[in-house]
This record gives C-alpha cells, structure tokens and sequence, in this order.
C-alpha cells in the first residue's frame, strides 16, 4: 500500500517495521527530522517512530570521524580477524543480504539476536513439521482463536483489533461471535473483548505447568482415556470442554510466540500443540499462527533462508555455509574465545546493544544508541521505514510489508554501509 502524504507533512497509511503484525494504517506527522504518530499507534510502534534521531557522525573509539574513516576502520578490524561474528541482524531485505555478502567475503559466522528463542519453532519444523496458517485467514475464517503461554496484547497491541474484531470478514456474518480462549497467561488489557463486551474466556496456569497442561489437552483431543481430575490448576473437564470447541470450531487457530515460552525444552510443548492441529485436522479445520517478527528476525531468516537455505547461526568460514544452531551462537563463540570480532547490527531499536565482550567490536545500529563501553567502531544508520525505503517481513512470512521514507535525516542504509566495508576489504 502507497504511503499518503500532503502540504503539511502528514503521512497516512504509514506501514511500520516494528510491531511484526503488519500495521500498515498509521498516520504519522514529520516537522522536520521530528515524527510524531498522531493515528492507530500502540504501545510497540509509536514509542519505537518517535525515537528521537541522535548523532549523524560514526565515532572511532569515541571519537567522531567521517563515514569514509569508520568503513575503513571497520575493514581492517574485519581484516584482521580469524573468526568474525554478526551478531543483531535487526535490519531489512537489504540491509541482511549486505550482511551475507559481508559474512562470505569475510568468513563469519551470523547469528540473529532472536534466535534462541526462535529455536523453539524450527526444532519443531527440522523433526515433525507443521501445519500454519496466514494472518488473513485469521481475519476471515478464523471463528475460535486459542492463545497459548502469552500475554498476546502486551506483545502484539493491535493484533486483535487488526485481525479479530474486524468490521467484516470474507467467511463469518459476524466476527463478534469469535469465541478467544487463553491457555497459561492471563491477558494485561481488554483487547480481547469482543465488541459486545464478551471477554475471553481464560485457563490460567503458571509457565511451569503448561507443557503438562498442553500434553493433557492433546491427549483430550484424541479421545484418549485419563485418570485425573485437574493439571496445572485447570480441572479436567474445562479442558474436556475446550478439546471440543477446538473439534466443533469451523476453522480454529492456535497461536503461541516463542519468545513468551522461557522454560527448559519448551520446543517440546511447541510440538505438542503442532501434532495437537493436525489431529483436529481429521475431523474440522484447524491451523497454528506462530508470532514474533519484532527486530526484524522474520527478515533476516527468510533471507538467510533463500540465501545459505538456513535460516541463523551459519558458519561462512569453511568457504561455504555450516548451519549449526547451538555451536554458532554469538554468546557460544564469545564463551570459548573462538570469536575475535564482533558486528551487531541493530537498525529497529536503540536499546538493542551488543553483548559485553572485550572482543574488538564494530556496530551498526539506529542513531541515539548509548553504550556502556564505546565500541572500537559506531556507525549510526536509517532505519528502514523512517530514514529510507525497504522491506520487512512480517509474522507469517507471506508478506514483505513495503516501506517508506519519511524524513531527510542524510544517515546512510545498513545496506550501503556494509556494502561500502565489503568494497573497503
């Protein structure tokens, strides 16, 4: 969708690179290098437009110099080392096929900030596959939505409004009919309520729990026989009842992030709800939505994923790429001193600094990032969206959402910047 603008500097129909849901109705106005979201902000994406823009000037231990100087500081420390690691990778399409290119030029090793959480999905799809759905078809088949180990609103603000209680669907006479269910945490707000003021129905029990929780209502759905009368706090007849709205519902959908599921083995329970959908598949349509995209972590697998087949923790140093998702860890390979330099890159979020490391580090990152121990190299980039066009992909990774410039801040693209080191060496 094309961004809209006027005389005054406001710009309508604003997509956003942050919130991961793929908010493309923001209305946001530019004085100057100044933004201000003024329409349909949340709790993720104004806070993340209005970041003032600080320093246009890279710094060389401290020190300001031109952009020219810092590339080639940047080169001769990639030069120099044996083992580089990328670490961050939160940018664009552009932005991470630039990473690539460097990492092959240079033998590194790229590690996605988001991936040990992400890990907790691609285990589940490397073993036993899955069966996902798309955030359009939420909006027009979905008729139950069950909300698995998160607190989707704190996360995803406008997620139910975008895609739950929608004015119209293709598929239902009346989306305020939709039955939301949660299972594990209990929801921070009331976005959840439907538009006649039903609120969702919630199964609470504490993170420790929900992998038995989850097993038990698996076993629920196959009709397999139990001998007790409550898990984790929830009696087994609510969870009788909720395996048969899962088998009565028209096109039910099962969402989780990963990122909420912070206890030992969690990929386990992940499957569990995975082989959960396919069983209710025999009888009635049901389908998984994975959620995250914050950072840019949905950009930077899919695009690791058409270029190296791997989505992280890739390993160039070989002459071609080694996927291992527990040896190429950035925080692996800092702890045995195999890394001797680092790139974090980190276009999206100013607070979303490198690791403390006495390693040499270069880093590429969003104006106005502060640091405890000022990198050997910083170099303050656009952040796509705002200070350039570019694309990212949104949660369902069906969609690259397409992004526009709204303000001349003269700061250099993640792209041009690394492109710029790759031609230095």
């Amino acid at each position: 969708m094309m961004t809209e603008t006027n005389e005054a500097g406001i710009f309508k129909q604003v997509p956003s690179p942050f919130c991961g849901v793929g908010t493309d109705d923001l209305t946001i106005k530019v004085e100057d290098t100044a933004i201000r979201v003024i329409e349909n902000g949340c709790a993720v994406n104004t806070p993340a437009f209005e970041q003032p823009l600080g320093d246009l000037k890279p710094r060389v231990v401290g020190k300001k110099v031109e952009l020219k100087d810092a590339v080639d500081k940047a080169a001769e420390i990639l030069r120099s080392a044996s083992l580089p690691l990328f670490g961050g990778l939160a940018t664009d399409v552009n932005g991470m096929r630039a990473a690539l290119s460097l990492a092959d030029k240079t033998g590194a090793i790229i590690d996605n900030m988001n991936f040990g959480a992400a890990l907790r999905n691609f285990l589940v799809v490397h073993d036993s596959g899955w069966v996902n759905t798309t955030l359009a078809e939420v909006k027009n088949r979905a008729d139950l939505l069950l909300v698995v180990g998160c607190d989707l609103e704190s996360l995803f603000p406008r997620f139910f409004e975008r895609y739950i209680w929608t004015a119209d669907s293709m598929f239902l006479d009346d989306t305020g009919k939709r039955q939301v269910i949660y299972l594990g945490k209990i929801p921070s707000g009331f976005a959840s309520k439907s538009p006649s003021g039903k609120a969702a129905k919630v199964l609470a029990c504490p993170d420790a729990d929900l992998p038995q929780v989850v097993a038990v209502l698996r076993a629920l759905v196959k009709g397999a026989p139990l001998n007790i009368t409550e898990v984790g706090g929830i009696s087994i007849t609510e969870l009788q009842r909720l395996a048969s709205q899962l088998k009565k519902a028209a096109y039910g959908v099962v969402t989780w992030a990963v990122s909420a599921l912070d206890f030992p083995q969690a990929e386990l329970t992940v499957q569990t709800l995975c082989e959960m959908i396919k069983e209710l598949n025999r009888s009635t349509r049901c389908s998984g939505l994975p959620l995250g995209g914050k950072e840019g972590d949905q950009t930077s697998f899919q695009v690791s994923g058409w270029q190296t087949g791997y989505p992280s923790r890739v390993d160039f140093s070989a002459g071609f790429p080694e996927y291992d998702p527990y040896l190429n860890s950035v925080e692996s390979r800092l702890a045995d001193g195999s890394g001797d330099a680092l790139l974090w890159i980190s276009t999206f979020n100013v607070e979303k600094t490198p690791p403390k490391t006495p390693v040499r580090k270069i880093v590429v990152g969003r104006s106005g990032m502060q640091f405890d121990r000022e990198p050997e190299v910083f170099i303050p980039v656009g952040t796509p969206g705002i200070d350039h066009c570019g694309h990212a992909y949104r949660t369902d990774n069906v969609v690259a959402v397409r992004l526009r410039k709204l303000r001349e801040s003269a700061l250099p693209s993640c792209s041009e910047v690394l492109s710029a080191i790759e031609q230095t060496l």
